[in-house]
């Protein structure tokens, strides 16, 4: 493992199960002597945090996997666990019912884990169990759907929904723009449109379109599920006879989304997806397919939850902050991948 990792490095990178793509965790925050009046505070030295310290039992709740997103969140939490021998990974049951999930975290709560890592079904719903942990001495890193109260997690880290429409409605502009396509015919497939993850990416493709002087044409909301993406595709190709451009906010229901412009025989439009699979990604590299580019919203977050949580538990920070403490909230970037630079994104795909 590199002792030394930039902070791009930090908050984009993770365990991808398969891959060599682990972040390099961070520095220790011994003492140092003060530094002179008119020197700024330096960074300390990176690597001493990789080395073993306090032991610490990270308890990790998330959604059932039913869907290759979920799956890799994961893989990648427990893979980044055992990076480390003064980690004890203490995951419970996936589900997707709220009331089981909140059970579970109070059974974490209960066996006074050092901290704990947790993706809520529904951030609201989950608020309060997770105010509880805190209020009990656990930290908690929010992955992903947020809880609404901030006194309800230590530290938060998850994609930027809103950026990732944006990334997606530039896109989409440039490619319509660069055709000399006037007035187009814009379909958006969402996932589940109750969630604020949902409405945010909505909200940004709407204003990245915007400022290029286009609108969504008609959008209607998802499951995450193939068998929905299938249904709801479908539902739009009859409905518009003509596309020019189609943005999928999920590969995995991308899968489904693909099956039906296949049945139709449409390809007059391009489309750019969601979440950065690795079969999507095989889509762009091949150009088989209308796929023609994805918006990360990489699972890698799981692991990078893991390493702050160790980090928080054990009183350290990050290497390339000079703060002392880990920051509340952390947003990772959303990039576009295209046939162009697919191979260096490749190696971070998950599988549908």
């Amino acid at each position: 493992m590199s002792e030394r990792v930039g902070r791009r490095g930090f908050l984009l990178g993770g365990a991808v199960v398969g891959a060599g793509a682990l972040v390099t965790a961070c520095t220790s925050n011994e003492p140092a002597a003060a530094p002179a009046a008119s020197q700024a505070p330096q960074p300390a030295a990176t690597g001493a945090n990789d080395q073993p310290g306090e032991k610490v039992r990270i308890g990790f709740s998330a959604p059932a996997a039913d869907h290759g997103w979920i799956a890799a969140i994961a893989k990648n939490a427990e893979a980044a666990a055992k990076e480390f021998t003064d980690v004890e990974f203490v995951p419970v049951e996936p589900t997707n019912d709220i009331n089981q999930q909140i059970s579970a975290v109070e059974s974490l709560i209960q066996q006074k884990v050092s901290a704990l890592v947790v993706l809520p079904n529904d951030g609201g719903q989950l608020n309060q169990v997770a105010r509880q942990a805190m209020d009990a001495g656990i930290p908690v890193i929010n992955l992903d759907r947020v809880f609404p109260d901030k006194l309800s997690y230590r530290t938060w880290i998850g994609g930027d929904n809103y950026g990732m429409g944006v990334a997606a409605g530039n896109h989409v502009a440039a490619k319509l723009k660069e055709k000399k396509v006037t007035n187009p015919v814009i379909v958006e497939i969402q996932g589940i449109a109750t969630l604020p993850l949902t409405q945010d990416r909505s909200k940004g493709f709407a204003d990245a379109l915007k400022s290029h002087g286009f609108s969504v044409t008609a959008k209607q909301d998802a499951q995450f599920t193939v068998e929905s993406g299938n249904e709801v595709a479908s539902s739009l190709l009859q409905a518009h006879k003509k596309i020019d451009a189609m943005w999928n906010h999920d590969d995995d229901q991308g899968i489904g989304v693909l099956a039906a412009i296949k049945e139709a025989g449409r390809d007059e439009f391009f489309m750019v997806g969601g979440a950065g699979s690795a079969n999507a990604m095989r889509d762009i590299q091949t150009g088989g397919s209308v796929l023609e580019a994805t918006v990360t919203y990489s699972p890698t977050m799981a692991s990078s939850a893991i390493k702050l949580a160790r980090l928080v538990a054990q009183g350290k920070g990050m290497s390339d902050l000079v703060e002392n403490q880990v920051p509340q909230s952390i947003t990772l970037a959303s990039e576009t991948i295209t046939k162009e630079n697919v191979g260096q994104y490749l190696p971070l795909g998950f599988e549908s």
